[in-house]
């Protein structure tokens, strides 16, 4: 199968071949050919009507494709303009075309590498877990939203639509605890730690979902699950009050996770009193407690209480997704058993698939040991942030693949910053030209079948600096421009060369160009002996001066 490819409009003189649309899908013009075959394939050697457009490929010869075409720039202004028939030799296009349509995903639940390809055609639906708002959001939690942040761009750049659901889950025990520790109420503390999980995210250049949803929204959807559940006799009250979930009662119960009930059940202890059927029985619903605030209590058919955790991503998922959608992803830490629970309820409730790809981020380590608010060994965003520019921080997480375990240290956030300047050095001396990625380019095409393959962004970046030495032996600004655009879809060196390499304003920023026009009037005067004596001391304050023909230039070290 293929699909045309134009050349300048004749009506609008427009570079069609960033606006073309096909007659099929003119309604949608598209400028990824990816985003074209997925939705409406031509098959090579049939020429008749395709879909709803009756002029597509009305005649042709042997080998060949013929699409009748719209211009999206002029479709978009109003106007019918034909640009004709194009014939292009299919041939020449299956092999781009090929390498255009093989995103694959490695998919938890099936353990292997997968073609993806969404329910709906050209529409992504993904759900990410988020986070407890309780406290400040450590480098783990960076570690997830930048993975998933990566491959939310990367769908959008490969020509899908993506609605993308992160929840925040508001009532929790810990919440509650923290709450009452502070003195101030369950909302008030969610709504200051939810504005701080903003600010560390946007920091970081992660774009904000689609949706956020806040699991006490949806506290009447999660009763409606819970009353299903229990009419499919996959729930019980216990007689504690709480509801749980007969996990014995669910065929397939560890699918996710790849263990069979028996080894799940050698892990886990039950309490006397805690009213659970099995010791592997999760609640869904806690009765609630004197000690805790009202605004933590719900009326329900099961008396007054509150959901468990995870309960609420089943309903959030399902209420703002649909019953089935393409992805579901967080850390590896979830896949048992929250990730595990959710399948559960959400495939006991509705009775089919949940999600189509499981994704999980790696761990963060510090010693070894994942990096984790329980451990006791976790940085907060903020804390890094103290010490390292934020796109170092995001670089760090980029450089390696969303599933390998990255270990932090200080060494490991230097050598990130000293990589990043090379690429931001390669920028300042060329001043990028704005292009539109042509992925037919070598070097971007090298990029795509890295990030196709799932989502391979260590591959990805080693295109980025090979584009950086390039930039470097060529001095071209196009290239340069590639260059930006590329990291751009990584989220990344989109900054102004310069200031990255200054490492930002600075206070002190007077005072060092001060120290550089001292010394131009030193070598001036040709006291060198000064000239060096003022560059010493700016090197021992890690300034380092670039000099070159049109002045000099300095930049952190």
């Amino acid at each position: 199968m293929t699909v045309c490819v134009l050349s300048d409009c004749p009506g609008c003189h427009s570079n069609a071949s960033m606006l073309w649309a096909c007659a099929v899908c003119v309604t949608q013009p598209s400028t990824k050919l990816k985003a074209h075959a997925a939705t409406h394939p031509v098959e090579v050697g049939r020429f008749g009507d395709v879909g709803d457009a009756k002029d597509v490929a009305e005649e042709g010869a042997s080998g060949f494709v013929m699409c009748f075409v719209y211009c999206g720039h002029c479709k978009t202004e109003g106007s019918e303009q034909r640009l004709g028939f194009h014939l292009i030799a299919a041939s020449l296009l299956r092999p781009s075309l090929d390498s255009l349509m093989t995103l694959r995903i490695h998919n938890t639940l099936t353990r292997a590498l997968e073609d993806f390809s969404p329910l709906e055609p050209g529409h992504v639906r993904m759900y990410v877990c988020g986070m407890t708002v309780y406290d400040l959001c450590h480098l783990g939690h960076a570690r997830s939203m930048v993975a998933f942040d990566v491959v939310q761009r990367w769908l959008k750049a490969s020509g899908y639509r993506v609605t993308y659901v992160r929840n925040i889950t508001d009532i929790d025990d810990k919440i509650i605890k923290r709450s009452l520790e502070n003195g101030e109420t369950v909302r008030g503390l969610t709504d200051r730690m939810i504005e701080t999980l903003h600010q560390d995210a946007d920091a970081l250049g992660i774009e904000r979902p689609t949706h956020e949803p806040r699991a006490m929204d949806y506290v009447p959807q999660m009763l409606s699950m819970i009353g299903t559940l229990q009419d499919k006799g996959l729930a019980y009250q216990a007689s504690n009050g709480d509801v749980n979930y007969a996990v014995r009662k669910f065929p397939g119960y560890g699918k996710l996770s790849g263990k069979s009930l028996d080894e799940l059940q050698a892990g886990e202890r039950v309490a006397v009193d805690d009213g659970k059927q099995d010791p592997l029985d999760f609640v869904l619903w806690k009765s609630a407690k004197e000690s805790e605030p009202d605004e933590v209590k719900w009326a329900s058919p099961f008396g007054a209480g509150r959901p468990g955790w995870h309960i609420e991503c089943s309903a959030m998922s399902c209420e703002m997704l649909g019953q089935s959608f393409d992805i579901h992803g967080g850390g590896a830490d979830l896949q048992f058993p929250h990730h595990e629970n959710e399948i559960a309820q959400s495939e006991g409730a509705n009775g089919q698939k949940m999600a189509s790809v499981w994704m999980h981020n790696g761990f963060i380590n510090v010693d070894n040991e994942k990096m984790s608010k329980s451990l006791g060994n976790f940085f907060t965003i903020r804390d890094v942030l103290k010490s390292f520019d934020a796109e170092t921080v995001r670089f760090f997480v980029v450089r390696s693949h969303y599933r390998s375990q990255l270990n932090y240290s200080d060494v490991h956030l230097n050598d990130a910053r000293g990589a990043l300047k090379r690429l931001y050095t390669a920028l300042s001396a060329v001043a990028p030209a704005d292009v539109v990625i042509d992925w037919t380019d070598p070097h971007a095409a090298r990029f795509k079948a890295a990030m196709d393959e799932d989502f391979g962004t260590p591959e990805a970046v080693a295109v980025l600096f090979e584009l950086a030495s390039e930039v470097n032996r060529t001095q071209s600004a196009e290239t340069a421009g590639l260059l930006k655009a590329l990291g751009g879809v990584l989220g990344l060196l989109q900054e102004d060369p310069q200031s990255f390499l200054q490492g930002g304003a600075s206070d002190d920023e007077g005072a060092i160009q001060s120290q550089i026009a001292a010394r131009a009037a030193a070598k001036a005067a040709k006291n060198f002996a000064e000239a060096d004596r003022i560059r010493n001391e700016l090197l021992a304050q890690g300034i380092v001066l670039k000099d070159s023909p049109s002045g000099t230039t300095w930049e952190r070290g």
